[in-house]
């Protein structure tokens, strides 16, 4: 039986995916061996062809796709789940365009919407996403852009919302937003391609149906984040998208990924001019 390396981030949504894959509960005809990382992390890997199958955020997508297929299913996409820009308290709005901004990896989807709503023009300074927070708190920046579990933390610690880059983007092309996707190397072939894509499915019906199964894997690696967090976590970011992304969420990547690499050239120079259909990113489905 072939082993296959898999990166997947500690979050809940990632975690409820693909726990009874990781751990088994489903029967599988290949075995995999799990590395749990930042999103950023996981980008970065993807660049050097590291990983078998990982998640992966669009932004990076743009450097890899002529070694890796993205698949129809586990991935993060849907409507009011955009990453957020808030600010610390007492920033006053006519700072904000050129205000010190702490964001969560150059090459997450978060920073590519950053760029692309063209707003905020001062320096940005890379760290992992949950120092984000805590830096804005500290001075040691004035403006945040939080993913994941931020958006339902961010008021109690009293800082204040600046733009919903979610609801700007769906404002703005009526998709949902692609934040993450799966992707598998494309030298593996497509059979296996389409295995993985099938067990990923699996795996995701089987937490659905027995969802108390996955609870002690979800929350050995949520750190301290609270049960109620947690639940609203998988609730955002896992539907039936992460299932099947279907016509729809199909042509939300491609939306994203042509108006990347036609607006932004400047935002990844060493991404490949590569062309951008559904037929040539996805795996065949």
């Amino acid at each position: 039986m072939s082993t296959y390396s898999l990166g997947i981030s500690p979050c809940p949504n990632d975690t409820f995916i693909f726990d009874a894959l990781i751990n088994r509960r489903v029967p599988l005809p290949f075995a995999v061996t799990a590395h749990m990382a930042d999103v950023e992390e996981l980008n970065t890997l993807a660049c050097r062809g590291a990983l078998d199958i990982t998640k992966l955020s669009l932004a990076a997508a743009l450097r890899v796709l002529d070694r890796y297929w993205l698949l129809n299913s586990g991935a993060a996409l849907g409507r009011g789940c955009g990453p957020l820009v808030v600010a610390r308290p007492g920033l006053a709005p006519e700072a904000f365009s050129t205000a010190r901004i702490a964001i969560p990896g150059r090459l997450t989807t978060a920073n590519l919407l950053l760029a692309l709503s063209s707003r905020f023009h001062g320096p940005r300074t890379e760290m992992v996403f949950d120092q984000v927070m805590p830096a804005l708190l500290a001075e040691k920046a004035d403006l945040g852009l939080i993913i994941h579990e931020g958006r339902f933390t961010y008021a109690e610690k009293g800082l204040s919302l600046v733009l919903d880059l979610g609801a700007w983007w769906e404002s703005h092309t009526g998709l949902p937003l692609p934040l993450g996707v799966i992707a598998v190397r494309r030298d593996l072939g497509e059979h296996t391609a389409l295995n993985i894509q099938e067990a990923i499915q699996r795996s995701l019906e089987y937490a659905y149906a027995a969802p108390e199964d996955s609870k002690e894997f979800i929350r050995a690696h949520a750190q301290e984040m609270d049960e109620a967090v947690m639940s609203a976590h998988i609730a955002t970011f896992v539907n039936d998208f992460s299932r099947d992304l279907g016509d729809e969420g199909r042509d939300a990547v491609v939306t994203l990924l042509r108006t990347a690499q036609k607006e932004l050239a400047a935002f990844d120079p060493a991404a490949p001019a590569f062309p951008l259909s559904a037929q040539t990113i996805f795996a065949p489905f």
